[in-house]
């Protein structure tokens, strides 16, 4: 058997008041890092922001074979580094349907809906569409970075 250090090879050091009082932080942090209060008004704003990410998407992956979701990723890193919520949370909680699963079904048929009034891809495209949703999103999210 070797030693290293005054003690067998594979056993474990002694815990220290170091290790315990860091084990004792951590319970602190999820309060730390909870998500701040949300009123009504900032509720509607990230539903109207996470249902403009949404449709953008699902056009870029309808009419444009881009299925990268970027607009919801860059969504999502706006309102975890603001925020620290999700798109699901917002989805789960403050959408009407209380759940992500349905609210992205919503979505989505609205959307369909919505690309059929439009006359589809094409008929969007020449309407100006995707142009008018990338303006409302922007808009949408340079509300949300000046939250307080």
């Amino acid at each position: 058997m070797s030693v290293r250090a005054g003690r067998p090879r594979g056993a474990r050091p002694a815990p220290t008041l170091a290790a315990a009082i860091g084990l004792g932080m951590l319970t602190l942090v999820p309060a730390a890092i909870a998500a701040p209060p949300i009123d009504e008004d900032q509720a509607q704003l990230l539903v109207e922001a996470v249902e403009s990410a949404t449709a953008l998407d699902l056009y870029n992956a309808r009419c444009r074979s881009d299925s990268s979701g970027r607009f919801t990723d860059n969504l999502n890193k706006a309102l975890v580094g603001r925020l620290r919520i999700t798109v699901i949370t917002i989805q789960d909680d403050l959408f009407p349907e209380r759940g992500f699963r349905q609210a992205q079904r919503r979505m989505q048929e609205q959307f369909v809906e919505t690309l059929r009034e439009a006359g589809g891809c094409k008929g969007a495209k020449e309407s100006g569409l995707p142009d008018q949703m990338r303006s409302r999103h922007r808009e949408l999210l340079e509300a949300i970075e000046a939250l307080p």
